[in-house]
């Protein structure tokens, strides 16, 4: 039977520094990649728009009694019968912190999916990274790059994506104050108790959260057939099954109810949560985070998930 999925082996030195090299090679073409998918998906971060104080105009409403005159825009008012009053749009820059697992379960490709899993998660966070900086929003990465508001805010943090060691896990995010967006991508395949753990004191401190699973196909159909041996890149163990499609149902079971378990214990603490194949478009990832960060809902495709 032919290989139905691999992780590419390290080809020199320690396993951590052949990791960093790779990915360092990764990142140019992601961030090319999550340059097209930015400009072709998403014209603009409409959803964000609203009133407040700022330069640029927004729009005219009628003049409300007992506000100051000096709102009036007399020039509109003298069209017609009615007073108007000019509204500038808001323009304070909000704190958006992006992160993405970059543990050895990333690196799992099979011949079903089009891409990584870690490729996949790199497009999609640096796609984000485009499209927040054109509205000028605050930009970080956890324990990777502080905040910083500018249009070469992609560039930036694949940058300090290339240079930054290897870790696995959820993120470090004592550095996170309140009132922030936090986007999370990953294949979150531990369990869903321990990863609540972890953020659930987030969301009790203020914090809106945005969780994508990135995932394999053959991790969730589970093609595999006959003598089969499974290797956890994770700790190296393996499991061998002498016909593996016997124990299909229970895999796929188990590995639905993990997911649905994380995501009604995320949607029950006020956070989004998403799933995404690397066999569809990472537009449609994409597109899902935008719609959760302008506070719209995000519309459902291919049972579910996106």
């Amino acid at each position: 039977m032919a290989s139905i999925g691999q992780i590419v082996n390290p080809t020199s030195g320690s396993d951590a520094l052949s990791r960093a090299r790779q990915r360092a090679a990764l990142v140019p073409d992601c961030l090319v990649e999550a340059k097209r998918i930015a400009n072709t998906v998403i014209a603009g971060w409409h959803g964000r728009r609203k009133r407040g104080i700022g330069e640029n105009f927004w729009q005219f409403r009628p003049y409300a009694e007992g506000e100051s005159l000096s709102r009036i825009d007399w020039r509109r008012s003298a069209r017609d019968d009615h007073t108007y009053v000019r509204e500038r749009e808001w323009e304070a820059a909000h704190t958006i912190w992006l992160w993405c697992d970059m543990s050895p379960s990333m690196m799992y490709k099979s011949s079903y999916g089009s891409v990584s899993k870690e490729s996949r998660a790199l497009v999609i966070m640096l796609a984000l990274a485009e499209i927040l900086a054109r509205s000028g929003e605050r930009i970080g990465c956890p324990g990777i790059m502080e905040p910083a508001s500018a249009r070469n805010a992609a560039e930036r943090l694949a940058s300090a994506l290339m240079h930054t060691p290897l870790t696995g896990g959820l993120p470090e995010t004592a550095m996170i104050r309140g009132w922030s967006d936090l986007v999370l991508i990953g294949d979150f395949l531990d369990d869903a108790p321990a990863i609540m753990e972890r953020l659930g004191p987030l969301a009790r401190r203020g914090l809106r959260g945005h969780v994508v699973e990135i995932s394999d196909p053959a991790e969730e159909i589970f093609p595999y057939s006959g003598r089969t041996e499974f290797t956890d890149p994770e700790g190296g163990a393996k499991l061998i099954s002498g016909r593996a499609e016997h124990i299909r149902e229970a895999y796929r079971n188990a590995y639905l109810a993990r997911r649905d378990s994380l995501g009604q214990s995320l949607r029950h603490l006020g956070w989004t949560f998403a799933s995404h194949r690397t066999d569809h478009l990472a537009s449609e990832a994409l597109v899902a985070v935008h719609m959760y960060l302008s506070g719209m809902p995000a519309k459902a495709t291919h049972g579910g998930q996106l």
